[in-house]
């Protein structure tokens, strides 16, 4: 499979699309932010009384559990619910899942519930729902008792949807293709908000390709290219996320670096 990530990135901004959340309140402004910053729009409704009817007009839907109750993981469900039934792709970001059973429980309530298109976590995370030996604390991963290859595929097959590890290198698998992306920086470590972020990017590209094994692949390549060019003008954290947005809003084809793209299966 070919992949143009700037071709996928350039469509956002062509027809923006509008990406509903029901996301994590500790990271919700940097998600609605970089969501614009890619050119897409952000719009989060949590009420179940409304969640279905901004889903009804949303282009995608991204779940996050982050700050999870039992009412939001209801709201969510009915969002999936119609975004299922119009066909409008579906990312849950499975924050903090193996850390408590509330969390666990509540991914796998989720699953059972609605056809998720992408699953996103850390390598402890998506162990954790794939049987495969998760380690969490808190929302870090600790570890996981298999390869990230085999974890995302794995996980995968089992609820036939894309599966993405992000990480150093980020795993992205259908569970017959499998990719690597080496794009970003350990700065993006150091700041609070950059996972739920990906989750946000990758929701906007889903959008606009229907592929989401290609369109996670290419969000997460543009997300850590912008990274490392954020890096280059930036020695602290808060000073890198500023650098983040503005790298990402002026993100093209001529920024002078290489997407880092490797298809190990």
């Amino acid at each position: 499979m070919e992949i143009d990530i700037f071709e996928v990135f350039a469509a956002i901004s062509e027809n923006p699309p509008l990406v509903h959340h029901i996301t994590n309140w500790v990271t919700i402004y940097d998600c609605a932010q970089i969501c614009r910053c890619a050119g897409a729009l952000p719009v989060m409704a949590h009420a179940k009384e409304e969640a279905g009817d901004m889903t009804n007009v949303a282009n995608a839907i991204v779940l996050n559990i982050g700050t999870l109750t039992p009412e939001l993981v209801d709201a969510m469900i009915l969002a999936g619910e119609v975004a299922n039934k119009n066909g409008i792709p579906v990312v849950l970001d499975a924050v903090g899942a193996g850390a408590t059973p509330l969390r666990t429980d509540s991914c796998r309530k989720i699953l059972d519930k609605i056809k998720v298109d992408v699953i996103k976590g850390n390598l402890g995370e998506i162990a954790t729902l794939s049987g495969l030996g998760g380690k969490v604390r808190g929302v870090e991963s600790v570890g996981a008792d298999a390869k990230g290859t085999t974890i995302a595929e794995s996980l995968a097959k089992k609820e036939n949807a894309t599966v993405v590890i992000t990480g150093g290198v980020d795993v992205i698998s259908d569970g017959k293709r499998t990719f690597e992306v080496a794009n970003g920086t350990p700065m993006m470590s150091k700041v609070v908000g950059t996972g739920c972020m990906a989750g946000t990017l990758i929701g906007a590209f889903c959008a606009v390709e229907k592929d989401y094994t290609k369109a996670a692949t290419c969000a997460l390549s543009c997300y850590g290219i912008a990274g490392e060019l954020a890096a280059r003008k930036s020695s602290s954290p808060m000073e890198f996320k500023t650098q983040l947005f503005d790298s990402l809003f002026s993100l093209n084809k001529d920024c002078g670096i290489e997407p880092k793209i490797k298809q190990v299966r």
